[in-house]
């Protein structure tokens, strides 16, 4: 008998042992900020894919293998939404066969589905460009579109990982606790760019204008999603004479030179900001992609 309690005391830990770890909660983030969020928020319990990178446009990303396979396998998916990724996600979504991540399930999460969308178009006419039914969805660039974003993932994540919902909870609380402070800090430090005028290569920062009070007064893009022509740079440089800009915002996957010939031309600066997490080397994360961003912008923009 005695023998026997023994070999328990030793085969059971070692039963124990052999037993694989739990699989952290596998997470399919279509861009770098909803990575970085469900990272953010999830820590050892997730283990994120991103699909896209800082360095590509979002609008045009190819439905391949690799990621069907990758939305195969997720227990979330995390993206903007807005139709967004309207060119590929579903496609993703149809050809994974994974019934929890499919539009309505709560495996699929769309982060613009929580925040108040700008430019939403009051009639749909594909002649006038990418323009998107929902309103445009570049929500990210606006701090405080993240902090609504938070919430709503956080508890997403509870309800699709119920037995941890507790340190979900508590990893929430602390994030958006460390960024409503953040928040405060940048929109004290972005005081001196309200009012200024600007111009943007593609709209991909209505958000953050609004946010801080930036008036945006010509687009270099014709029409939203077609690349800038030389006639149409010819006519911004024109109306700037008019209207004069302080400087000219592209994002660091854009090709640089419209917004660099046009800097040379009406001699105001063309500055390049992440757009998203590892866009530049200082946004290696959510909190650094607003701290590079309003360091380039006042870098730029209020130089003598």
């Amino acid at each position: 008998m005695k023998r026997a309690f023994l070999l328990c005391l030793v085969v059971v830990p070692l039963a124990l042992a052999s037993l694989p770890a739990r699989a952290a909660l596998r997470v399919f983030a279509c861009e770098p900020e909803w990575g970085a969020l469900a990272q953010a928020l999830g820590g050892a319990l997730v283990d994120v894919y991103v699909a896209t990178s800082a360095l590509q446009d979002p609008h045009q990303i190819q439905a391949k293998p690799s990621l069907i396979a990758h939305v195969r396998n997720a227990d979330l998916v995390a993206c903007t939404g807005a139709e967004l990724e309207i060119g590929w996600l579903p496609v993703l979504l149809q050809q994974s066969g994974n019934a929890k991540v499919q539009t309505g399930q709560p495996g699929n999460f769309a982060a613009a589905d929580y925040v108040h969308k700008l430019d939403v178009p009051a009639l749909m006419d594909r002649s006038q460009g990418d323009v998107h039914a929902a309103g445009n969805p570049h929500i990210q660039t606006d701090p405080r579109n993240i902090a609504l974003a938070a919430a709503a993932l956080g508890a997403r994540l509870q309800q699709v990982d119920p037995e941890h919902a507790g340190q979900y909870a508590q990893q929430q609380a602390d994030f958006l606790q460390r960024w409503q402070q953040a928040i405060a800090r940048w929109t004290g430090q972005a005081a001196p760019l309200r009012g200024m005028a600007v111009v943007s290569q593609h709209k991909a920062y209505v958000y953050m204008y609004d946010w801080l009070g930036v008036k945006e007064v010509a687009v270099l893009e014709p029409k939203p999603g077609v690349e800038p022509t030389a006639s149409h740079l010819e006519e911004v440089l024109s109306a700037l004479k008019a209207t004069p800009a302080r400087l000219i915002v592209y994002s660091a996957y854009q090709d640089p030179r419209p917004s660099e010939w046009l800097g040379e031309h009406a001699a105001i600066p063309a500055v390049k900001v992440p757009f998203t997490v590892g866009g530049t080397d200082g946004a290696k994360d959510l909190f650094g992609l607003f701290d590079d961003t309003l360091g380039r912008l006042l870098a730029a923009g209020t130089k003598p």
